[in-house]
């Protein structure tokens, strides 16, 4: 995990027990599919964990190729493509 001053250890977690690959793209990574790989663990829960600084944060899973929201997100906001983004607020 790359670190930045003032940065926090922030984990993405997502249950896809059936999924080939999951990544997270978001305002913090300029919404790259690629740079941000989950890790998959024997229960099916993919985690990638990422050094973020304080502040809100937009971000959606990329699950074999299509965007998702996280299941566990409790706020959300609008994006320019009609559909809603997940936030992180980190303190």
């Amino acid at each position: 995990m790359p670190r930045t001053a003032g940065a926090k250890p922030t984990e993405f977690k997502l249950y896809a027990p059936t999924a080939k690959k999951v990544t997270v793209a978001g305002s913090f990574n300029k919404w790259n599919t690629k740079k941000l790989i989950a890790k998959k663990d024997s229960k099916g829960n993919w985690v990638a964990k990422v050094a973020l600084k304080p502040g809100r944060h937009e971000y959606k899973f990329v699950v074999d190729d299509n965007w998702m929201n996280d299941p566990r997100c409790t706020s959300c906001v609008s994006n320019t493509f009609g559909s809603h983004n997940c936030l992180v607020e980190v303190k």
